[in-house]
């Protein structure tokens, strides 16, 4: 597995940790050796500017996916084994924006960036929140994998 990790801002984050976090949950979806993703820590600007283009929203936001290939929570697909990897697409986090919402909520800025790392990809594995139904079983499946992480 590759998960490319780029680093466009200011805000110190660990990204050796949030790689290893990202390569813990493919695996832990059971994702063949030969997927990739990219994640990439943007400004509040970098982020304003896709939120708006992508989703036509204002102002920034914590997380945005976008996934390349239509995928089904919890069932990884078949990837032969002679042809190109599975790339399942990429993540931007704004790390600023992260800080801020961590504070406000009275949490700690290193739990709410791993959340937003394995929320966005998870985005990018076919999860999704739209109903409050979908959006118990990506919760679920957001804490598990946190608490699988936290404890190994």
């Amino acid at each position: 597995m590759n998960v490319f990790v780029a680093d466009e801002q200011a805000v110190p984050v660990n990204g050796a940790e949030l790689r290893a976090l990202a390569l813990h949950v493919l695996e832990q979806e059971g994702y063949p050796s030969a997927t990739e993703a990219s994640i990439f820590f943007v400004t509040d600007e970098q982020m304003a500017g896709y939120n708006e283009r992508f989703l036509q929203r204002e102002g920034p936001t914590d997380v945005l996916a976008f996934p390349l290939e239509e995928l089904v929570p919890g069932r990884a697909p078949v990837v032969a084994a002679d042809g190109p990897p599975l790339t399942v697409g990429d993540v931007f986090i704004a790390p600023n924006h992260v800080r801020t919402q961590a504070a406000d909520r009275g949490g700690r800025f290193e739990q709410e960036m791993e959340l937003m790392v394995v929320h966005g990809l998870l985005h990018l594995l076919g999860y999704d929140h739209q109903d409050d139904e979908e959006a118990e079983t990506m919760e679920s499946r957001e804490r598990r994998l946190l608490a699988e992480r936290r404890h190994s």
